[in-house]
């Protein structure tokens, strides 16, 4: 995959993406990340690419041409998917992530100060996306975390080809807990079933956990869900 990610502050992601997953990614060939300042699109030799709102009120928005030229510099047609981070977006969800993985080449665009003039919203991009009900300073850590979420889903990304499929949210509820060595930490023991060597209690086990919590932290994912397999018990 390849990603494009326009911003005022390009030095902002050169961290997160030079460490961990997305590093081991690049590295394999499997993701291309550029980043592109705006700001070499401006129209005036100071470089500004922002100006005041018409119709008043506070902050600063990011003016049309450089935004555009921007975008169409780094578009290729039929290839690219043009995404805009704001909370005005429609929620990215696992399903949404699955789905952006399948896609070629992602060009990510976000709103500094107020935002970003709505004429280039109208004409240049493909899907607003929100990351949640809040408002950041900026949308750089939007589009890291669309970045960090999205590439799970490339093959060959993560260690074991199942890991992202057995992840929360991927069946519509939480993922089951886990646990490792030691057998006892601070007088807490790990739950007998999964030592017992039994995979179809344990499957069973981890289904009725991840129900459980699910129903008890988030119950607007139950209410969501069409079906569930087997009756939820809150004993298990």
């Amino acid at each position: 995959m390849e990603i494009d990610i326009l911003s005022l502050f390009p030095e902002y992601f050169r961290g997160p993406f030079d460490v961990s997953m997305v590093q081991r990614a690049r590295e394999a060939g499997l993701l291309d990340i550029r980043l592109t300042d705006i700001r070499d699109f401006s129209e005036n030799k100071h470089r500004r690419v922002d100006d005041r709102p018409f119709g008043g009120g506070p902050g600063m928005v990011l003016c049309p041409g450089p935004v555009a030229q921007a975008i169409r510099s780094s578009r290729r047609k039929g290839r690219s998917r043009v995404i805009y981070l704001s909370p005005q977006g429609s929620p990215l969800t696992a399903a949404k992530c699955q789905e952006l993985a399948k896609e070629e080449h992602l060009i990510l665009l976000f709103g500094h100060y107020e935002g970003v003039d709505e004429r280039v919203l109208e004409s240049d991009i493909d899907e607003e996306i929100s990351i949640g009900d809040y408002v950041l300073t900026s949308g750089c850590a939007a589009a890291i975390v669309l970045v960090d979420s999205v590439i799970r889903f490339i093959p060959g990304v993560l260690g074991h080809p199942d890991a992202a499929q057995e992840d929360s949210f991927q069946d519509g509820i939480f993922d089951a807990p886990h646990y490792t060595r030691p057998e006892v930490f601070e007088g807490r023991l790990v739950p007998p079933v999964l030592l017992a060597g039994n995979h179809a209690e344990i499957r069973k086990w981890r289904r009725s956990q991840a129900l459980e919590k699910t129903h008890r932290v988030r119950p607007d994912l139950m209410r969501n869900k069409e079906k569930i397999s087997e009756p939820l018990s809150l004993n298990c």
